[in-house]
């Protein structure tokens, strides 16, 4: 789908829009929740050609579905665990994912798994299994090995030679497989919800389902401090680890998933990712994934979370001394606490099962309809998010005698999707091209507008960073200015924390957040926004 300003979500269209619904305008699907899951939920339904809201009481990709891997995997945990059902789903996904809905944001990324003296032949024959299990699912779903490379085993050069920073002592050889990388989780997120309201869909943040029924919500506008009755024919309730404030009887044991942030440089983690068994497990993986912005992420934990969910999950101490003492164990020079740029975490939304542990839960996601009609979608995972939201409103359409057209999100680019060679031909920078996809063109355009606007007036304010307010100059972390204003002008950012922590990923790293916060002053301010 080409980008057009019908896609471009800002704080007028908002306006607009709200001032719609506050008038009475009836919507055929209110869809509560504004992460990976939500934001499905309202493409599919709009793209089908029903009438949407989307409400999300902060900002798109708030919680969970900022805070994932990023990784769209192919299952093959779920292999280990006996359930080839829910990895065939998983591979089925990915492939969409990688083909057709974002080929721009989703990457082939090689991991390595490092195989020890302490790994027994019969260990090291069963995870080779796995892998080629894998691959027949990768085949099965469609994915060409041009696009996924099939996996192998590695000798013990190779295994150096693709991830230098393990430590060589024991080191018998590896094991290579390929998954989808996601360049940011956050911006799938925002460019479902874009491309959701390019079929109509009005995607409203800062606006919280109050009170819920089968025929809508009462809503609290917290942006402007407004509240109003929205009506609707329908009901989606996809507010995560929140589902259960909302509809009685919904019961979820929440898991915490936390990540660290780490200096690239110096791991030996570059090319490649790792994967690292979790010594005592049967199914459970460490990862140390590298990113484009020199970052390293590693990750992740799986601990059952008790109690109100927050706002914002803490990662404790001791999820860090787990993270780093398992990837250590496997490098040359081990991480130590100081070495720890950033740390985050998301709740996972997993259905009670009457377990103990969260690890042991399914990953199945589930969809509930409450006894008054209100459809709860809770579970799965973010490479599942599409068959999750087909789900949902095929649940919504048998239930209520709504009528639309068939799914149609199987076969449905997102915006600045394109295939990988017409990206490399795009005349934009590479980094913008990562996370813009086609629009990566625009965002440029922008600048060259933003830089002419600035010789005009050269009274116009100045950032206060001792530099010139250039566009195309970095801000923090490889972001420039041109992509702040972007963000407000066509992604629906309203403050600093929607440009900083979500629209761009330069909040992970506390100085990072204070060298750019006075150009996403400037960005809202040049939009008339207030800066929050």
């Amino acid at each position: 789908m080409s980008s057009t300003p019908d896609t471009s979500l800002n704080a007028a269209r908002r306006d607009r829009e709200l001032a719609e619904l506050r008038d009475g305008a009836t919507v055929d699907l209110l869809v509560v929740g504004g992460g990976v899951t939500g934001a499905g939920v309202a493409l599919d339904a709009a793209s089908r050609g029903l009438s949407v809201a989307l409400v999300e009481r902060t900002d798109l990709a708030h919680g969970t579905s900022r805070f994932s891997s990023k990784l769209v995997h192919g299952g093959l945990r779920y292999l280990a665990s006996g359930d080839v059902a829910l990895a065939h789903e998983s591979a089925r996904e990915r492939d969409i994912l990688l083909r057709v809905t974002a080929p721009h944001l989703v990457r082939p990324l090689p991991m390595v798994l490092p195989l020890y003296e302490q790994t027994s032949v019969a260990q090291a024959a069963v995870l080779r299994a796995g892998l080629l299990a894998g691959d027949t699912l990768s085949a099965v779903a469609g994915t060409p090995a041009r696009r996924l490379p099939r996996s192998r085993r590695l000798s013990r050069q190779e295994t150096r030679r693709l991830v230098p920073g393990l430590r060589s002592p024991g080191l018998r050889g590896g094991l290579l497989f390929f998954e989808g990388q996601l360049v940011d989780d956050a911006r799938l997120v925002v460019a479902l919800a874009r491309t959701a309201a390019g079929h109509g869909a009005r995607i409203l943040t800062r606006c919280a389902a109050e009170t819920l029924d089968a025929h809508g919500a009462t809503i609290h506008d917290r942006y402007r401090d407004q509240r109003f009755r929205l009506r609707a024919r329908a009901v989606v309730n996809a507010a995560g680890v929140y589902s259960q404030d909302l509809v009685p009887g919904v019961r979820l044991s929440p898991s915490r998933g936390s990540h660290l942030v780490l200096d690239r440089d110096g791991t030996g983690i570059a090319q490649a990712a790792l994967m690292v068994p979790i010594p005592g497990t049967r199914n459970r993986f460490a990862f140390a994934l590298p990113q484009h912005d020199g970052r390293l992420y590693t990750g992740i934990t799986d601990e059952p979370v008790s109690g109100p969910a927050p706002e914002v999950v803490d990662v404790p101490e001791a999820d860090i001394r787990f993270l780093t003492d398992t990837l250590g164990s496997v490098l040359h020079s081990p991480p130590g606490r100081s070495e720890v740029r950033g740390a985050f975490a998301g709740l996972r939304p997993l259905l009670d099962g009457g377990t103990d542990s969260s690890a042991d839960l399914s990953r199945r996601h589930t969809i509930v309809t409450s006894p008054e009609g209100i459809v709860t979608v809770v579970g799965g995972k973010l490479t599942t998010y599409r068959r999750m939201a087909q789900e949902a409103v095929d649940t919504v359409l048998a239930t209520t005698g709504l009528s639309s057209g068939p799914c149609r999100t199987h076969r449905l680019p997102l915006v600045g999707a394109a295939p990988p060679d017409r990206l490399a031909r795009l005349d934009a920078p590479r980094r913008l091209v990562r996370r813009y996809g086609t629009e990566a063109v625009r965002v440029r355009a922008e600048a060259a507008a933003e830089a002419e606007a600035a010789q005009a007036d050269p009274a116009a304010p100045r950032l206060d960073t001792g530099a010139d307010v250039d566009p195309h100059t970095e801000v923090a972390a490889g972001v420039t200015m041109a992509e702040l204003r972007f963000a407000v002008r066509h992604e629906g950012a309203l403050d600093t924390a929607d440009l900083l922590e979500r629209r761009t990923r330069i909040a992970l790293v506390a100085e990072d957040r204070v060298r750019a916060l006075p150009a996403a002053r400037q960005a809202l301010s040049a939009a008339g926004l207030a800066s929050r």
